[in-house]
This record gives C-alpha cells, sequence and structure tokens, in this order.
C-alpha cells in the first residue's frame, strides 16, 4: 500500500511540475531554449537535476522543488539582462566567437584555443553545404558552438561540384586512402609539396587535392603567422 501511495505521489509531482517547467521555460525565453549559451546550458542541468530529485525522491518537499525551478529561471533571467546591458559582464558568461578559417586557410592558433580538431570543423563545413575550405572567405565558431561561414564571392553555388576537395595531409598526416581513391600516391604528393619549397610532411597543416587534381597547401608556418582574431 505504500508503495502505491508512492507511485501516485510521483505521478502527482510529474503532472504538477512539467507545466512550471514549461511556464519557466517559456520564461527564460528562445535564446536560453534554442542555442544554449554555455550559463543557460548549465541552467538547464540544474533544472534537470532538481527535478529529476524530486520525482524519483517522494519524501523531497514539493515547496521547495518549486521554489528552486522559479529562482533558476529568474536567475537566467538577471544573467540574460547583464549580459545584454555589460559586455564585461558577457565574457565572463559565454564564449567568445573565434575565427577559424581567414582566406580558405585554418587559423591554427584559434583550432587549439577553443580545442576543436580540423576534422571538427569540416564537419561543420559540410553540414553547412561546404565541401572545400577554399571557398571560404571566413568561417566563426560561435559562443554556442555553431559555424557561420561565409563563402567566398567566386564560390557561387553552381561551382559547389567542381570545388569538391578532398583532404590529403591533416595535421602532417597523409590520408594515404583518400590518395589512392584519387588515384595518387605519396610520391606524387611529396612532388607536388617540394615544387612549392615545403621539405616535410610535418610542416603541412592542411592540403587537399579537388577533382581537377590541384592541391592546396596551408602549413603551419604560414598559419602561425595569421593574427589570432576573435570577435567580441
Amino acid at each position: 500500500m505504500e508503495i502505491i501511495n508512492d507511485l501516485v505521489k510521483i505521478l502527482g509531482r510529474i503532472v504538477t511540475i512539467l507545466p512550471l517547467m514549461l511556464l519557466v521555460a517559456l520564461f527564460m525565453g528562445r535564446r536560453a531554449v534554442g542555442e544554449l549559451p554555455v550559463f543557460d546550458f548549465l541552467l538547464i542541468l540544474s533544472l534537470g537535476a532538481v527535478v529529476g530529485a524530486d520525482i524519483a525522491e517522494p519524501d523531497i518537499n514539493h515547496f521547495y522543488t518549486a521554489f528552486a525551478i522559479v529562482a533558476i529561471g529568474l536567475l537566467q533571467r538577471l544573467v540574460s539582462e547583464l549580459t545584454i546591458r555589460n559586455h564585461k559582464f558577457k565574457k565572463w558568461t559565454t564564449f567568445a566567437p573565434v575565427v577559424v578559417i581567414k582566406d580558405g586557410r585554418f587559423v591554427v592558433t584559434n583550432l587549439q584555443k577553443i580545442k576543436y580538431s580540423v576534422d571538427n570543423v569540416l564537419e561543420l563545413l559540410r553540414i553547412d553545404g561546404v565541401f572545400s575550405i577554399e571557398e571560404v572567405e571566413v568561417a566563426i565558431v560561435e559562443g554556442n558552438g555553431r559555424l557561420s561561414v561565409y563563402k567566398k564571392p567566386a564560390a557561387a553555388p553552381a561551382q559547389a561540384a567542381s570545388s569538391l576537395a578532398y583532404p590529403v595531409i591533416i595535421e602532417g598526416q597523409i590520408y594515404t586512402v583518400v590518395l589512392a581513391e584519387l588515384n595518387l600516391n605519396e610520391g606524387w604528393l611529396k612532388q607536388q609539396l617540394l615544387d612549392r619549397g615545403i621539405g616535410q610532411i610535418s610542416e603541412v597543416f592542411f592540403a587537399t587535392v579537388d577533382q581537377s587534381g590541384l592541391l592546396h597547401v596551408s602549413t603551419k608556418d604560414e598559419l602561425k603567422r595569421i593574427t589570432a582574431c576573435s570577435f567580441v
């Protein structure tokens, strides 16, 4: 009988707490629900922990849980207002957007700063319909982790198929499988690099071959000279 009472109590908590969660989420606004900046993400985790404990443990005072949910919602709105009004406060609670590609080249220092790999950025580019970094004028990792891409004027949609590029070197490592699929080999690749004054594979940060057989190279030394860029 005690188990049934507890189950009924849990069901009652679910029925009462979810509408409150919905109201708080609507109160927090589209920014918190849709984009999840880092502080809002932490608040959402806190809400989940509070609600989960309330539902799973019938002995917890239901009123305290409701108070905690409302307090978290109010805190989020307060932080959102301070973020909008105070530029310094915004830096403390959000990630600043960071440039990861500039003029068709990776900005290595910024990739290292935000702990993104080349594969991470390439995947985000493909999601955005970009299959070659040569098409990109500027790519920015936003504070919410999304990638914003501004293409070069020449990279029109009609040229997308011809500009498809395949990565053959990533961070000094040759992708022999990709070379084989393109009917190329390491000898050809090394000769192409020598023609550009690059004697060691380890000097190359990123290199691709497009469908016309043209090699595009970003060296580590070249990219270190690019000023680290970020928008604040």
